[in-house]
């Protein structure tokens, strides 16, 4: 399957409502649907006679080197598309050699995440993705519960001082978990009972000295996501952060900003290889892989595709969708004439349909 016929599958394998939370995004989803068309404006340069029959694909990230390009990006609540949940697909991802961010908002506790990723891999990378609470006290709670559970890099994410409006969720009527899930990682903590989908409260005006705080208080390298501008990259980088992810959350927050491809080569630029910068948004194919790493992303992250496999196969599912993308990668990189991921450059990416 491809990874669209992959969400076709699941579409119709999963309750309306359940697809809807995951499918859907704000407003009236102008940058969920720019996301993924941002990507059929560019067309690859290829190089000839330069290639190398075996390629060397692994990239150094924060907490996880020698890690595949691909990562998985936090989503929310895995358990309602999937009984095994984040244990799935954590297994999954440590099997494929790929970094799990699991979030905050997930239906399995971090500690048994990590643990179930250690049954595929001996030294798994299992990122923790935090949101700053308004309660500081809180912010530093999850941090301890994802050091003691052997995550080994945080990525707050900054884009969020409030809840976006999802149009199919309110039409839905959705707002909370259905009996007997829940926002693990939330509980006995002080906020929303863990089974409403707002159980992960939002600090509705966090400043860069809250950033600051996670990072100082914590030995693990602490990225950033959710960076569209440019000045946004440079303050991340000069307030500690071991990585920036260009994203717009899956276009589930503001439905006004750009696509964050088109976003990439101003943070590529700004943050000028001082740290890793990933991009999240839109990816669904290797040659979407090949585009951002040349436009000087180190990673790609997967979201919605990691669910749709998750849906239709469980483990087996998401392990075909990383399979497929990390092989398909490969195979473009091939095709390009390179030997690693450094050999695509922004000299070989195009407008689509332009003269050269």
């Amino acid at each position: 399957m491809t990874l669209r016929e992959l969400h076709d599958t699941a579409r119709k394998m999963l309750d309306p409502v359940v697809y809807d939370y995951v499918a859907g995004g704000a407003g009236e989803e102008r940058v969920l649907a720019g996301n993924e068309r941002a990507f059929d404006r560019y067309a690859l340069l290829p190089r000839v006679l330069s290639g190398a029959e075996v390629r060397d694909t692994a990239v150094d990230l924060p907490g996880a080197p020698q890690a595949a390009p691909v990562i998985v990006s936090p989503t929310a609540f895995h358990r309602l598309v999937h009984r095994d949940g984040e244990r799935a697909t954590a297994r999954a991802a440590a099997a494929e050699g790929a970094v799990l961010v699991t979030g905050t908002a997930a239906t399995t506790a971090v500690l048994d995440v990590v643990a179930a990723a250690r049954e595929a891999a001996p030294d798994p990378a299992v990122w923790f993705q935090l949101q700053l609470h308004p309660r500081p006290e809180v912010t530093r709670a999850l941090v301890r519960r994802a050091e003691e559970a052997g995550c080994t890099a945080l990525v707050v994410t900054v884009d969020s001082p409030v809840f976006g409006r999802h149009t199919r969720d309110l039409r839905n009527g959705f707002t909370d978990l259905p009996p007997g899930y829940a926002a693990e990682n939330m509980r006995d903590l002080p906020g929303a009972e863990p089974g409403a989908l707002t159980a992960v409260p939002m600090s509705a005006a966090p400043g860069w000295p809250d950033f600051a705080e996670v990072v100082h208080g914590t030995s693990l390298p602490v990225l950033v996501k959710g960076v569209l501008h440019p000045d946004d990259a440079r303050l991340s980088v000069e307030h500690g952060a071991a990585g920036v992810i260009v994203s717009n959350h899956g276009g589930r927050q503001c439905d006004a900003v750009p696509a964050a491809l088109d976003c990439l080569s101003g943070v590529t630029e700004a943050v000028a290889g001082r740290v890793p910068v990933l991009l999240d948004g839109g990816v669904r194919r290797g040659s979407d892989v090949a585009v951002a790493l040349a436009l000087g992303a180190s990673a790609v992250g997967v979201g919605r595709p990691v669910m749709w496999g998750l849906a239709v196969d469980g483990e087996a599912g998401v392990r075909r969708v990383l399979a497929t993308l990390r092989d398909a990668y490969d195979h473009t990189l091939a095709l390009c004439g390179g030997r690693r991921n450094a050999d695509l450059t922004a000299g070989m990416v195009v407008a689509r349909g332009a003269a050269w």
